[in-house]
């Protein structure tokens, strides 16, 4: 599974190149120090705890600062090299391509990635590579090494001059530098059967057996993973030659299928129904019985077999357990498992603050990069700058709510992975119960989709954040709109708020067409309220024309708000002050001080 690659800046003069980078190297995402790169898909404010963390994280690191300050960073960790991160440092007119750590972890082969991108030579100094042309802990893409542990009295072995026989084909050996000797006292093996290595011998196993799979609704992840693992011994295949997991799609949100992947740190991945129903001549146990059920007459045997293409051939039958099947099959030639069928959908609900980047957060910031596709209201797509390269948009215009949610679940259902943006916290006034609602009333296509959702600050937030504290105490939010809930509801929520004293953050005040309901919100306010408590009218946070003032309770008219304004009421115990430079600031306190003076008293 390929890494995430981080390239790090700290400030725009390096913008330039590390967009190039980020664009060109697939995962890529740009890291920026969030008071110089506002651009940044993610931004950071501690550079070494930053920097730290993406190593800890196991991220490879493309670093375009200061070469000296990188190492000094890094330095307090690097105690397990088997365990290092690739780092890579780059200059920033690009003249040189340093691979710092982790060359043979990935490290060389994105060092020569990015070197080729930039026309450089990186400075690969490991002896094994520059010998050889091989780094032997890192095989390419289709070969995993079963014994890594061994590969430093190996590579010693083959730099004193001696040769080395192979068991099986490798095209990556032959084309090396590497003495090859059929009588050579060095050996490597390249199979997908179950092969003890040593010092001096590597096993090299290809990416060449698929597994399919099927289970019941709710199976016991260990059931099924014991019957994976006993097919495996079986045919005697090691775990190593597994390019991935493969079912049927409607098993896509079964957690034992998943389970079983993430142990063999393979995909999963999913084929339709009349896919599968296209391997039906290869089955070695058709089923009538399946084929009423689910539509096609083999789960397990069928994935296998669609997964290792029309080459691939049936090395186990279907075995059974309780509630799961088991089958494998074996492809002519290593594959990569995670581009066979569709990957489970996966939909990303991002809440991105009231207004700018600089209020979204490092997760919303990571979903957004994520994404395959970006699904929103235009305003909101607008904030969010320039996507990733690659990435599909799809606007909406306001009011489209539940089309835009639609939009999303059909997309995640083929497989992609959707980001839906929504203002604010999506979870509150937002797409977020929208999108469950949807899921549980839709669809069955929507049903084995994974979904998360991100936070983001909501506007009573941002709101109370410009004008000091007034949510220091219990607070409450309640929307005037009466489009989706009735206002006698709405009217009862209001009034039992002014009985208790909650602060309260009312959105949607007003629309062109609907001004009664504020002015009656505000007469039961005032009820309960004194006629000079505080309220904050904040507009258009974080964004052009961002306005916030102060009035009182009973000066306030429907012509101070619009949709884009978020009113904030002030309890009995809110209170407001002017500082010397002239500005108001609201807080409410939450009652400290008493208990400081009941503590002195005592």
């Amino acid at each position: 599974m390929s890494r995430e690659i981080a390239v790090v800046i700290l400030g725009e003069s390096a913008a330039p190149l590390a967009r190039k980078l980020v664009g060109a190297l697939p995962g890529a995402r740009l890291h920026g120090l969030a008071n110089r790169v506002p651009t940044a898909d993610v931004a950071f404010a501690d550079v070494a705890g930053h920097v730290q963390a993406l190593f800890e994280a196991g991220s490879s690191i493309v670093a375009i600062f200061a070469t000296g300050a990188l190492i000094r960073i890094l330095a307090p960790l690097l105690a397990v090299k088997e365990r290092e991160s690739p780092v890579i440092a780059v200059a920033e007119d690009g003249s040189s391509v340093i691979p710092l750590l982790g060359g043979h972890r990935g490290g060389n082969a994105l060092s020569k990635e990015i070197g080729s991108l930039l026309g450089v030579a990186p400075a690969i100094t490991t002896a094994s590579e520059l010998r050889f042309s091989v780094a032997f802990d890192e095989p390419p893409a289709g070969y995993r090494l079963a014994n890594p542990e061994h590969v430093k009295p190996f590579t010693a072995a083959l730099l004193a001059g001696e040769g080395v026989r192979l068991d099986g084909a490798a095209p990556w050996l032959l084309d090396s530098k590497i003495m090859i000797d059929p009588a050579g006292p060095l050996s490597i093996a390249i199979t997908d059967e179950i092969r003890q290595g040593g010092p001096r011998s590597l096993v090299y196993h290809p990416t060449t057996v698929a597994i399919g799979v099927g289970c019941e609704r709710g199976t016991e992840s260990e059931e099924l993973a014991a019957l994976v693992r006993q097919s495996l011994e079986e045919v005697k295949v090691a775990g190593g030659s597994v390019s991935g997991i493969f079912s049927l799609d409607i098993k896509a949100d079964e957690p034992a299928v998943r389970a079983i992947a993430d142990s063999l740190c393979v995909p999963t991945r999913y084929f339709t129904a009349a896919e599968l129903e296209r391997e039906t001549p290869r089955l070695a146990n058709p089923s009538e019985r399946v084929f009423r059920e689910v539509g096609c007459h083999g789960v397990a045997e069928a994935a296998a077999l669609a997964a290792t293409g029309a080459g691939g051939i049936l090395i186990l039958p279907k075995r059974r357990s309780g509630r799961s099947t088991c089958a494998l099959a074996r492809a002519p030639a290593p594959f990569d498992g995670s581009r066979i069928g569709r990957q489970r959908g996966r939909l990303l609900v991002v809440g991105i603050g009231p207004g700018g980047r600089q209020w979204m957060t490092p997760e919303a910031m990571s979903f957004i990069a994520a994404a395959s596709d970006v699904v929103g209201y235009s305003l909101y797509l607008d904030l969010l700058g320039p996507l990733p390269r690659g990435t599909a948009r799809h606007e909406f215009p306001l009011g489209q709510e539940v089309e835009r949610v639609d939009s999303a679940l059909d997309l995640a259902a083929e497989g992609r992975t959707v980001a839906l943006v929504s203002s604010g916290d999506p979870g509150v006034y937002a797409m977020a119960s929208l999108v469950f609602e949807r899921i549980e009333r839709g669809a069955p296509a929507w049903r084995p989709i994974e979904v998360r959702v991100a936070p983001g600050i909501t506007a009573m937030q941002a709101a109370a954040a410009r004008i000091g504290a007034p949510l220091g105490h219990d607070f409450c939010a309640i929307s005037l709109s009466d489009l989706l809930t009735p206002w006698p509801i709405i009217e009862r929520r209001l009034r039992t708020a002014a009985e208790g004293d909650f602060v309260i953050a009312l959105y949607n005040v007003v629309s062109r067409r609907r001004t009664r309901q504020f002015d009656r919100a505000r007469e039961i306010l005032l009820q309960h309220r004194a006629s000079d408590t505080p309220v904050v009218l904040a507009r258009n946070l974080g964004r052009i024309g961002e306005a916030i003032r102060v009035v009182d309770l009973a000066a306030l008219r429907p012509s101070d708000v619009d949709m884009l304004t978020l009113v904030l009421i002030g309890s009995s115990s809110t209170r407001r002050f002017a500082r010397g430079d002239g500005t108001v600031r609201i807080y409410t306190p939450r009652g400290y001080d008493r208990q400081s003076e009941a503590e002195v008293a005592e």
